[in-house]
């Protein structure tokens, strides 16, 4: 039954991508708003969905060690695969808005979490501990990413041309609406049967909530994000597919922990800092290659894939 559940979560992720993907950019194009502030909202928080759920019920459970290494191993798969693997398949092009301000806000989020996670080398802590304070610090600076997301896709909206034909216009927006959200729904149900199947696996194989984090419910909660960006981009809608990366990243980071630590303060496990600094760095990259051209290109997107896999191999023998 297990296995059954783990098949349906990819079915229901892969058929859910295709349409929400469909449905954001036609909801993008009536908006007279660019796809990257789709990616960057609506795709980037839909997708997130599963990291969200997943975190947050770790975190009423207790697991906390899976609430924190969800969210960085999720990160840095977002960074590394999902960018990678999408770059193979179709070059990202990239805005100069999201170089000047999106990937260093993604690079602002990741060392706020390292700094605030360092209790015991800053303040001579007993512990490391994500607390409610610092929950509070992370959904301010979300709400700061929000306002600027809102101001950008008003100052983006582009004067149309011609007059659009009401009547003509109300069954497209209902009709790419119920895509969006239909998509958004089987991406969500897709996400929790894949990361509760694979945890249930995981467990039964005897790996640590730690690992379990930064691998089985990183990996099947990123899903949503892989599948989005590899289908948007088949779709050439790299703009978007970079968006939703970049914009999950930061949703994980400042609004995840930030809900999950004001639940319940988070213990921080000691390996963490690595996995932290990984993640910070492969930002860094990612801003690197973001100025070659204006694209991630294959090779780089190849370079990004085997990163990863050389990260994924050195944390299964390290625990």
């Amino acid at each position: 039954m297990v296995y059954l559940l783990l098949l349906i979560g990819f079915a229901l992720l892969i058929k859910g991508a295709d349409y929400f993907v469909d449905g954001s950019a036609a909801i993008a194009t009536l908006l007279r708003v660019s796809p990257l502030l789709v990616g960057l909202t609506i795709v980037a928080f839909g997708s997130g969905a599963p990291e969200a759920t997943v975190s947050i019920i770790a975190a009423l459970e207790g697991s906390t060690d899976v609430t924190v290494g969800n969210v960085v191993g999720s990160n840095i798969i977002n960074t590394a695969l999902v960018v990678g693997v999408t770059a193979v398949i179709f070059p990202l092009k990239v805005e100069s808005a999201t170089i000047k301000k999106e990937i260093p806000l993604a690079f602002l989020a990741s060392i706020a979490l390292l700094v605030l996670i360092s209790d015991q080398s800053l303040q001579n802590a007993t512990e490391n501990l994500i607390t409610r304070s610092d929950g509070i610090v992370f959904l301010l600076f979300f709400s700061i990413f929000l306002y600027y997301v809102i101001e950008a896709a008003r100052n983006s909206r582009e004067t149309l041309t011609e007059e659009v034909n009401t009547a003509s216009q109300k069954p497209a927006w209902g009709k790419n609406i119920l895509l969006a959200l239909g998509g958004l729904l089987a991406i969500i149900l897709g996400g929790y049967f894949v990361v509760e199947s694979s945890t249930d696996i995981a467990i039964r194989f005897g790996m640590s909530e730690t690992l379990v984090g930064l691998t089985i419910v990183a990996i099947g909660s990123s899903l949503p994000e892989l599948v989005i960006s590899i289908a948007a981009a088949l779709k050439k809608q790299s703009q978007m597919a970079l968006g939703n990366i970049v914009g999950s990243s930061i949703f994980n980071i400042l609004f995840v922990l930030g809900v999950s630590s004001i639940i319940t303060p988070l213990p921080v496990d000691p390996k963490i800092f690595f996995d932290v600094t990984v993640m910070i760095i492969l930002t860094v990259v990612l801003f690197i290659y973001s100025r070659t051209e204006y694209e991630v290109g294959k090779l780089e997107g190849f370079i990004m894939s085997l990163v990863y896999i050389v990260y994924l191999v050195f944390i299964i023998i390290r625990n």
